[in-house]
């Protein structure tokens, strides 16, 4: 399923409009009846409910409006509440002002403090909250009635429904700025708004609905949209076959380049997890005074010891032994644990260079990029990157916090101008493509904020490029398989889940994608 910008969704309605005929006002009917059978699915028979419906000037007031019309049909005691005044609506949304106020439903406009007493009567005795304030148009902050309002919502113990959007929630970003409707459950429609999607919005938004509304499914496909969910049923299509003749050799050779004196914990994570995602043989190269170590404890994992420029720490000396691995390998996987020595550096660009097997670049491998990016473009094939938050925040020159705020734009045009794939960790992880795709994944959890899980998932891609993915099915399928290993670990609980556990669980999150319809 693909999702959208608030410009993207304007862009599709109108075009139903224009193009296909549709009336506006039929979108906004069948917006309206959407919610309410939502609305009765949440609350069983709709007969006597009580429903306060809080609606804006708007068309996302006018869907509540509708709603107002369709529950009071139902039998439900229906209140609308206007925030601001009825001169101020207009279009559609008038139309069905009109049509409530002529059915007798009560329209309650909230200008002034004293209709407080009013919507505080009406929030203390109902059974349901539907929030048809502000829609996908809104940005920057509510404030007025409209704050008050949304602060009031959110501090009463009532089921919360959202109309396409919680109110305050940025459309584009997911971002707050003040306050915002903390909702239950959203009804959005048509596809997801990329607000509903990214945190903290997604937060927010609660149970998400994607109600369909008539929009015809040719403009819904459209390959214009960049932004897609991972889901189940691409991840499976991309997934290697195994025959039952494969051998070790068949089965792909990853070569990981990782570890340093304290930091040897990554390198055994990457290369365990290389093994569990399927990788037929894993090689980890590792400075020479670490390898008896490295050797005593990975078990089911080669080593290869290398020159190192200090206790610990591989130098420059080392790039010839990983070139000629290099050739014996079909994935290098460099930068878990590898330490921030100057030779260091020097080291890992020009393996990145000069290297012409996929590359897989994390941890400590960013960091000798910073400055400069500008060699990922000479790269004999189109490398992965794994930055989280703070380390994409230092290659594009960046707070951690800007980065936050627009977290698909940043990545799509990092991935556009380095000719890489970006997959920004996180929660909801994304995925970006050079030619401006862009993949969000929704599963995985937050047990999986520790240490060492994007170790495994270098390992994890590292292991599926090996197994002949291309880079980029294998950054989208690793993705998942590391969200779906997290979510089978946390069954029993989110805390204290470590990283090697993601690696003991890949196995049946393999297993769950093979077998999943």
């Amino acid at each position: 399923m693909k999702f959208v910008t608030s410009a993207e969704i304007r862009s599709i309605d109108q075009r139903a409009i224009e193009e296909y005929g549709i009336p506006s006002v039929a979108l906004m009917e069948n917006a309206g009846n959407e919610v309410v059978s939502q609305i009765e699915r949440i609350m069983g028979n709709l007969y006597n409910k009580r429903v306060s419906i809080f609606a804006g000037k708007g068309n996302n007031g006018g869907d509540g409006y509708v709603v107002a019309r369709h529950l009071y049909n139902q039998g439900a005691k229906v209140k609308v509440f206007l925030i601001g005044n009825k001169a101020n609506v207009t279009g559609d949304a008038l139309i069905n002002l009109q049509i409530i106020s002529y059915m007798g439903i009560d329209v309650i406009e909230v200008a002034n403090e004293s209709d407080w007493d009013k919507v505080k009567i009406a929030m203390t005795f109902t059974d349901c909250l539907v929030d048809a304030l502000v829609g996908t148009g809104f940005t920057g902050q509510l404030s007025g009635h409209m704050a008050q309002v949304v602060e009031s919502l959110n501090k009463i113990n009532k089921v919360v429904i959202a109309i396409d959007l919680p109110s305050g929630v940025d459309a584009d970003t997911g971002q707050i700025s003040g306050v915002a409707v903390k909702a239950d459950h959203t009804i959005t429609f048509s596809l997801p708004k990329q607000g509903l999607l990214l945190y903290p919005g997604a937060s927010y938004a609660g149970d998400v609905t994607v109600a369909d509304i008539g929009i015809p499914r040719t403009l819904l496909i459209d390959e214009k949209i960049k932004q897609n969910i991972i889901t189940n049923t691409i991840v499976k299509s991309m997934f290697p076959k195994r025959n039952p003749d494969v051998h070790k050799g068949s089965c792909g050779k990853v070569l990981i380049v990782a570890g340093s004196k304290g930091m040897t914990g990554a390198a055994a994570l990457t290369s365990n997890a290389a093994v569990r995602a399927g990788a037929g043989l894993v090689v980890l190269g590792i400075a020479e005074s670490l390898h008896d170590i490295m050797e005593a404890k990975l078990t089911e994992v080669m080593t290869k010891p290398l020159p190192e420029v200090a206790a610990g720490i591989m130098g420059q000396g080392a790039i010839s032994d990983i070139k000629e691995m290099a050739l014996r390998n079909d994935i290098v996987a460099i930068g878990p644990g590898l330490g921030r020595h100057v030779d260091t550096m020097t080291a890992i660009r020009q393996i990145i260079k000069t290297v012409e097997k996929p590359l897989v670049i994390d941890a400590d491998a960013l960091y000798a990029l910073i400055g400069h990016t500008d060699i990922l473009t000479e790269t004999k094939a189109v490398p992965v990157l794994t930055p989280h938050s703070g380390e994409m925040a230092r290659l594009v020159g960046l707070t951690v916090d800007e980065v936050n705020q627009d977290r698909i734009y940043i990545t799509r045009q990092a991935a556009i101008e380095w000719g890489s794939i970006i997959i920004l960790k996180g929660a909801r992880t994304l995925v970006a493509f050079p030619d401006g795709e862009v993949y969000i994944n929704i599963n995985g959890n937050a047990g999986m904020a520790t240490g060492g899980t994007g170790d495994v998932l270098t390992g994890v891609i590292a292991a599926l490029i090996a197994q002949g993915l291309s880079s980029h099915e294998a950054a989208l399928v690793g993705v998942y398989i590391h969200g779906l290993a997290g979510d089978i670990v946390a069954r029993n609980g989110m805390i204290g889940v470590a990283a090697s556990d993601l690696i003991q669980a890949l196995p049946a999150a393999i297993f769950g994608i093979q077998e999943k319809d």
